[in-house]
């Protein structure tokens, strides 16, 4: 090799790892899960990409997996339950939100594992939890996909959508359980 060729190749590279530094900076962080609260979906130890230009461009959806900064040395992730407004209710192992049913797929393979334990989610409102009715503007409610195991807004309350670090975009280690849709 000459060195013409690594007079060419090295600003090439250069700025290939500069662009790649920029990107994973502003607009995607890596994220290692901590816990078991959200098993089936997330599982201790997995890594997350979490893209942290999401909610700038779109609202946050019901279901979306999120990172928020849960105090100033902890972020949390969560799925979020309920959107500015709503109404929330679980009555006999069922979300209601503004007092309809809604379905939550993403919980089945955990609830069938677990079916002969009692209900999988205890029943409560959202007033018996946090004191207010509704989801106030500018904050949501989140929950663990286990349920039974998770600190969320049942005990912490509201989160507000200025604390959110993004939307959890892929699972991707370990690779055996890589991911990149958590449904609706």
């Amino acid at each position: 090799m000459n060195k013409r060729f690594f007079g060419k190749i090295i600003p090439v590279v250069i700025l290939a790892i500069a662009l790649a530094f920029i990107f994973r900076s502003f607009f995607f962080a890596s994220y290692i899960v901590d816990g078991e609260s959200m098993q089936p979906t997330l599982y201790d130890g997995n890594m997350l990409m979490v893209n942290k230009l999401a909610y700038d461009l779109t609202d946050v959806d019901r279901f979306d997996v999120v990172v928020f900064h849960a105090n100033s040395k902890e972020d949390y992730v969560k799925r979020v339950i309920g959107l500015p407004g709503d109404k929330i209710e679980y009555r006999n192992d069922k979300l209601y939100i503004n007092s309809k049913h809604v379905e939550e797929p993403f919980l089945e393979p955990l609830k069938k594992r677990e079916y002969t334990m009692g209900p999988f989610t205890n029943d409560f409102t959202l007033k018996e939890v946090t004191g207010k009715s509704r989801v106030p503007e500018g904050k949501i409610f989140v929950m663990g996909d286990n349920r039974r195991d998770s600190l969320d807004s049942r005990v912490f309350g509201f989160v507000s959508v200025k604390k959110l670090v993004g939307k959890v975009d892929a699972k991707y280690w370990p690779i055996s359980q890589m991911q990149l849709s958590f449904g609706k």
